[in-house]
């Protein structure tokens, strides 16, 4: 079987008032991820892991954010899409590691939701979908509750033998 890895990070301005949503989980805060969609970090990071793997371009490239379409978009949809174009290429998850930095809130009460919502549009089991979540130890923009940033690792693998 052929396998490949790809690697992707989305970083995201913080905004008061913004809904935070991560993984597909809306998560109590008083400021959120501002972004053309819904501003979901971790599944962008997700989807151009996954695009890297297939070597077809970003998230940018697909869901161009000069596009009115995807105005306020749920993000779910673009990792759907990928998920729909994996398919059409052959290729099969076989797991993902992610990791999302943020100082404020803890996201630990959240990971096992936003790990099923993962594995479930993937077609994967959720022990395959690892997420982390870390601080910058009040560095920076994201240590200074003025953004959120997620990575993402995948490993996929060709399936009908081509």
């Amino acid at each position: 079987m052929k396998s490949r890895i790809g690697h992707g990070i989305d970083v995201h301005q913080l905004v008061a008032g913004t809904p935070l949503i991560l993984g597909g989980v809306s998560i109590p805060h008083s400021s959120g991820s501002k972004g053309h969609s819904d501003g979901d970090v971790l599944y962008h990071a997700i989807v151009d892991a996954l695009l890297g793997g297939l070597a077809l371009g970003d998230i940018g490239q697909h869901f161009p954010s000069e596009d009115k379409r995807w105005k306020g978009a749920q993000s779910q949809q673009f990792l759907e899409h990928v998920q729909y174009l994996m398919k059409g290429k052959g290729y099969v998850t076989v797991n993902v590691d992610a990791t999302v930095i943020l100082q404020k809130p803890k996201l630990s009460p959240y990971i096992s939701e936003m790990r099923k919502n993962i594995a479930r549009i993937l077609s994967i089991s959720v022990d395959a979908v690892s997420i982390k979540a870390t601080t910058t130890d009040h560095l920076g923009f994201i240590g200074k509750g003025q953004g959120i940033a997620a990575t993402a690792v995948v490993l996929i693998i060709k399936t009908d033998g081509n």
